[in-house]
């Protein structure tokens, strides 16, 4: 009789790739998650591997400071509206946290709730496909932004219930290497794509849009499968019970844990890598006319320098993540005061300013490469330092303070509007430079 089949290549294969992705051997330590979680670690690492890299493409295709701006314009949407997406979707995946963080800690079994939040959002998306195809107008953009507001409270609850599973699942000294590896093979098919527009080989059409965010909410459901194969075991449901109450009192932890405070105020400063771009982009507006923008070099000087410094940054991350966010807010800085110069036409002696078709998507690239930093950097740190028991709480407080002050972000374009955006662009350079001195003070969590 022939031998029985086993599931021996298929588990060497995860063991192999998770080796090469780690750099660890059979031999490796588990740190900060359960027994059984280590026996399974290989393939919850490419699970979450997978699952990311399928959402953070679906998140591109329907990135609202660029294809869905561009979406409300294509269908008639009255202009006022372009202003209402990014705040929408930021403020409305960060700001519920704090209250549904509770709610989520009370079950043992978190993984359902990144499931659904993300087949929520999948269904969102192609929904804002449809309305792009059938309505016309206010309609269309209305229907368009209550959609968007709903994948942004999936979203909400995505990001709570991940990072809990995350440390529920992949051992402490790899959590920032899942991100990195995701976030570049993300940034790979939506280079691909950005490509594609660009070169004309798809053309830039309503159709073709909502064609790829009908790609977007399938990436989204796929995602969910994945994740939902998770080997998570039941965790720890302390700290449940009436969600209001819950979010009151967990505002005490900025008093009880000075890190926290520290890390919220420096990640609340580091915002000026993620607000920054627009700015330049209405730089180079006024100086050569809206029409002459390369929005397509923008496109791609950030997925090239997603693609080159997502996995770094994440491998750092693992070592400390103090010192990657010191260094990414370092490269802000200095990419933030480049810009001002630039605009300020200070570079014009050597050949650089606004009208320079590589200027300013350069700084983008800088820009880019910061943010990645930042964000796998503050990912890594506040699992990191949070610890099992209150790792739900920690995210859902800082989640929820710089959604507040992502709401008030309007206050830069009003500054741009009375004094420009070379005044903005300085500001943005102190913010990230005090953010640096501050981080400098953050423990080695890694190391705890």
């Amino acid at each position: 009789m022939p031998p029985e089949p086993d599931a021996t290549p298929q588990i060497d294969t995860h063991q192999r790739v998770y080796e090469i992705l780690t750099g660890e051997d059979q031999g490796r330590v588990c740190r900060d998650i359960p027994d059984a979680a280590c026996r399974e670690q290989p393939r919850n690492f490419l699970t979450h591997v997978a699952s990311l890299a399928a959402t953070k493409t679906a998140d591109g295709l329907a990135d609202p400071k660029l294809v869905l701006a561009w979406l409300l314009g294509a269908v008639g949407a009255p202009a006022f509206m372009t202003g209402l997406l990014v705040p929408i979707r930021e403020a409305g995946a960060l700001l519920p946290q704090l209250v549904i963080a509770a709610s989520i800690r009370a079950l043992p079994i978190r993984k359902r709730v990144w499931a659904i939040g993300s087949v929520v959002q999948g269904i969102a998306a192609i929904g804002v496909g449809l309305a792009a195809l059938l309505l016309e107008g206010a309609a269309a953009g209305w229907t368009m932004l209550a959609l968007l507001a709903a994948l942004a409270l999936a979203r909400s609850a995505c990001s709570i219930a991940h990072k809990d599973v995350l440390g529920k699942t992949v051992s402490k000294s790899t959590r920032g290497t899942v991100t990195g590896t995701a976030g570049t093979a993300s940034a790979i098919l939506l280079l691909g794509f950005g490509v594609l527009l660009g070169t004309g080989l798809l053309e830039r059409s309503v159709g073709v849009i909502a064609g790829a965010l009908f790609v977007a909410g399938l990436l989204w459901i796929g995602g969910a499968l994945l994740f939902a194969s998770l080997a998570e075991a039941p965790g720890a449901t302390e700290g449940g019970g009436n969600p209001l109450a819950v979010a009151v009192a967990q505002f005490g932890l900025l008093r009880d844990d000075p890190q926290l405070a520290r890390f919220v105020t420096i990640r609340c400063l580091l915002l000026a890598t993620t607000l920054a771009p627009p700015f330049l982009v209405a730089m180079e507006a006024r100086n050569i006319g809206a029409q002459a923008v390369g929005l397509g070099a923008f496109v791609i000087a950030s997925a090239l320098a997603a693609i080159a410094s997502s996995y770094v940054w994440g491998r750092l991350s693992d070592v400390s993540s103090r010192r990657v966010i010191v260094s990414a807010g370092l490269i802000g800085t200095v990419a933030l005061l480049a810009s001002a110069a630039v605009g300020a036409g200070l570079g014009r002696p050597i050949g650089l300013d606004v009208a320079s078709p590589l200027a300013l998507p350069a700084l983008v690239f800088a820009l880019a490469i910061a943010e990645q930093g930042v964000r796998l950097g503050r990912t890594t740190h506040v699992v990191d330092m949070a610890g099992q028991s209150r790792r739900a709480a920690y995210t859902a407080l800082s989640n929820t303070i710089t959604g507040v002050l992502t709401l008030g972000a309007g206050v830069f374009g009003l500054l741009a509007q009375a004094v420009g955006e070379i005044a903005v662009l300085l500001v943005f350079a102190a913010m990230a430079a005090l953010a640096v001195w501050l981080a400098k003070g953050l423990e080695e969590v890694q190391q705890a």
